[in-house]
């Protein structure tokens, strides 16, 4: 028998015919948007409801700041055509590397409350970032321990490059299961396959990203880093328009051209791209990586006008670092370009590298499991690992990057990489150590 007072607390919804309000705050994540002194804060709820943030500094008097900001209708375009409202509020006037306390809602529900760093300005800072590609909601072998390296503040920031959510049902699940890191840091994202369901639109709804492109294309500085987020999936969906594909290209012309004026790359010596599907591999699984012809990298000739393929385009303008996902295994390859490889020197290759590094991190964890490699990988290849993991990198300062891999199947850091951009005559030796639960 139900209790008395659930009966009366489903009275309305029994007597009038109408469903209860759905207003409790949901899928709670951060993003930066690029400009010092910002954070957004981004949730769902099922009915329309007010968009406020309540916050403050950490230790001091809880929630004397509000902020609001506007929500947004999104249908589904699946079967249940399931409607949800998605809120967006933005933070101004942040103090650099403070830290604050915040929730999110309305007087018809509050979401549990969160803390977050603002974002550090200055061109000295050494921001740390966790990495990958391919976490589902489904076997994420990646997550607790995410979930507790964020909270213990070991990252300013979470790159999730691609395959992220498939629908709203999965994708509801899955912004709930990382609200416990998105809510605490900036998740910043890039599409990956997974989201090409019904024009890409459960992504451009649920994220907030920098720019004006529904989050397919961005770029943001931190430290000494400028991070270019582009979308490979335009390669291969044309059916949704071969114009986002060359606009996108325009726009990354656009913005590596700029990001290479001599003030510009002064300020900020590193370019890190982030895109879902690599133009390398060495995967036993035909994926468009395996193929020397990559449409990512060189473009499609099938199509009329032929699209540009990337490669060049990044090499050009001396990207440093390029961050894959998509092939469900980890892969560093030796700085390559044109098929081959473009050490610094025989000693030293990842010092002054002559081409970009290549990182693949697509192993956090989902349904699919993990790929098996070509017993024969082309010379690129520098190492390889099938163990499920993810990737830590710091942009130390403007003349060393670091970055590791994390296996969660042996429970320790490995592959432990110094990428320095340094004078032939300058010294290439570092002190560092990266923040980790292994200490």
């Amino acid at each position: 028998m139900l209790p008395a007072i659930m009966f009366l607390s489903l009275a309305p919804w029994l007597v009038l015919g109408v469903p209860p309000m759905w207003t409790q705050p949901e899928q709670v994540h951060l993003s930066y948007v690029g400009v010092p002194g910002s954070m957004v804060v981004t949730w769902t709820t099922l009915n329309k409801t007010e968009s406020r943030v309540e916050y403050g500094f950490f230790g001091g008097r809880l929630f004397d700041m509000s902020a609001k900001g506007d929500a947004t209708l999104f249908v589904d375009s699946g079967e249940e055509k399931r409607q949800m409202f998605i809120h967006r509020v933005t933070l101004t006037e942040l103090k650099p590397a403070a830290a604050y306390v915040y929730h999110c809602g309305s007087d018809d529900g509050w979401s549990d409350v969160f803390s977050f760093t603002a974002l550090n300005d200055s061109l000295s800072f050494s921001p740390r970032f966790a990495l990958y590609g391919d976490l589902g909601n489904e076997n994420p072998q990646s997550l607790a321990r995410l979930q507790k390296e964020t909270q213990l503040g070991m990252y300013d920031a979470i790159l999730h490059i691609g395959n992220l959510n498939d629908n709203a049902r999965i994708g509801d699940e899955f912004m709930r299961q990382i609200e416990s890191i998105a809510a605490y840091v900036p998740y910043m994202t890039c599409p990956g396959n997974h989201e090409a369901a019904y024009n890409f639109s459960n992504y451009r709804n649920r994220f907030s990203m920098p720019g004006q492109t529904e989050s397919l294309w961005y770029s943001w500085n931190l430290g000494s880093a400028h991070i270019v987020s582009f979308s490979t999936e335009v390669y291969f969906y044309l059916e949704y328009g071969m114009d986002l594909l060359f606009k996108q290209y325009e726009w990354l012309k656009a913005d590596l051209e700029k990001a290479n004026k001599p003030e510009n790359r002064a300020r900020r010596p590193w370019i890190i791209t982030m895109g879902h599907r690599p133009m390398y591999c060495s995967d036993d699984d035909q994926d468009d990586c395996t193929k020397f012809d990559s449409w990512v990298r060189l473009g499609r000739k099938d199509i009329k006008p032929p699209a540009p393929g990337l490669e060049e385009l990044f090499y050009r303008y001396g990207v440093d670092v390029e961050l894959w996902a998509h092939e469900h295994t980890y892969e560093r390859l030796w700085p390559v370009y044109g098929d081959k490889v473009r050490n610094g020197s025989a000693e030293q290759p990842y010092v002054n590298p002559k081409a970009p590094v290549h990182i693949i991190s697509g192993s956090a964890g989902c349904r699919e499991r993990t790929d098996r490699f070509n017993p024969n990988p082309k010379e690129w290849s520098a190492f390889r690992s099938t163990d499920y993991g993810y990737s830590r990198m710091q942009v130390v300062n403007s003349t060393h990057l670091y970055m590791e891999q994390v296996s969660d199947d042996q429970k320790e850091t490995f592959q432990k990489l110094y990428i320095p951009k340094v004078p032939p005559t300058a010294s290439t030796t570092l002190r560092f150590v990266y923040t980790s639960l292994e200490r």
